[in-house]
């Protein structure tokens, strides 16, 4: 018995990579996240599809529809074919412009809606977007497609859930609320 366990450990000696020679490991899905991150193209991450509205419609339908749909923006439309993107209501919207006005859910959403907002095609790039949204300080970016009719919308989670996947390991390994870690002692102090 006791030789057979001295030829095993001969085995594994001459098999086993010494401590320090282990290959790197592979992070991410791909090695160079950043270079991926600037390829990718928004169409890649499956945005939602356009939720759009008219100009006419008044902010209690609009907030019904974001509220049915769980979107937070809307695209709105101009009236005539085809119909191409005018503006964007959004959760910022409704606080900041809409709230105030008295009897707000008769308001037309063209009274409070941002008009002629940044947009960008399905084709441009993860990074593009990202930076788009960063400089205007917004979380959604309307896409449109050449004639500039609404094709869907990208948001700001769309992007966090990508670069999450690019680097799950470092980001699902973290532990969990590491400000409230905290060393026991011996004495339990």
């Amino acid at each position: 018995m006791v030789s057979e366990d001295i030829r095993w450990e001969e085995r594994e000696d001459e098999t086993a990579p010494m401590e320090g020679d282990e290959p790197e490991p592979e992070v991410g899905r791909r090695g160079d996240v950043g270079r991926q991150f600037l390829e990718t193209r928004i169409s890649e991450l499956k945005p939602q599809a356009a939720v759009c509205v008219g100009e006419d419609t008044t902010l209690a339908k609009a907030i019904e529809l974001m509220r049915k749909k769980k979107v937070g923006a809307l695209m709105v439309v101009s009236r005539k074919k085809p119909k191409r993107l005018v503006g964007v209501f959004s959760e910022r919207d409704l606080m900041n412009r809409a709230l105030g006005l008295k009897g707000y859910g008769r308001v037309k959403i063209s009274k409070v809606m941002t008009r002629d907002p940044e947009a960008l095609r399905p084709g441009d790039s993860c990074a593009y977007a990202l930076n788009k949204m960063s400089v205007g300080r917004f979380r959604h970016i309307p896409l449109v497609n050449k004639d500039h009719v609404p094709v869907g919308m990208l948001s700001i989670r769309d992007i966090i859930d990508f670069l999450v996947e690019l680097i799950p390991e470092e980001i699902l390994n973290l532990p969990p609320e590491p400000q409230f870690k905290y060393v026991k002692t011996q004495e339990g102090d």
